[in-house]
């Protein structure tokens, strides 16, 4: 599965909120920045859709930042990749001609985008969160 470097950096952001979770105090932007090796204008950016998308909220001040909205089980990684590439992807090419050939390939498009779907909603943060802490060897969901 290919991501966007944005992608990327939103699944690592809300991985870090997620493993923070229960703390008191929201995580910095420069700490998440620093920790991934996310450029911190771009990390705002993403931020800034995660939180209008109700993933994150954000508190001002010198000792603000971003907590997340939801528990970790509750947000997927498709809610997560829903809000930065849009719910839906392409995979129909434009220009082909109709034909059996055409329609054979656009279905297993379809059912590949169908499985990938399936898949990345049934891992939630908290999955991934263990996963990072070695709780989880293998994730696997069919």
């Amino acid at each position: 599965m290919r991501v966007s470097a944005k992608t990327e950096y939103a699944c690592l952001a809300m991985l870090q909120l997620a493993a923070s979770h229960n703390a008191d105090e929201p995580v910095r932007i420069r700490d998440v920045a620093e920790a991934h090796g996310i450029p911190p204008r771009f990390l705002v950016q993403i931020l800034l859709q995660l939180k209008v998308a109700g993933l994150v909220t954000s508190t001002r001040g010198s000792a603000g930042g971003y907590q997340l909205a939801r528990a970790p089980d509750d947000i997927s990684l498709a809610d997560v990749i829903a809000v930065i590439e849009g719910a839906e992807s392409e995979s129909t090419r434009s220009g082909l001609r109709d034909s059996p050939a055409v329609y054979a390939l656009r279905a297993t498009w379809a059912e590949i985008d169908a499985a990938e779907r399936e898949m990345l909603a049934n891992v939630s943060l908290a999955d991934l969160v263990a996963r990072a802490r070695g709780g989880v060897e293998n994730m696997y969901y069919i």
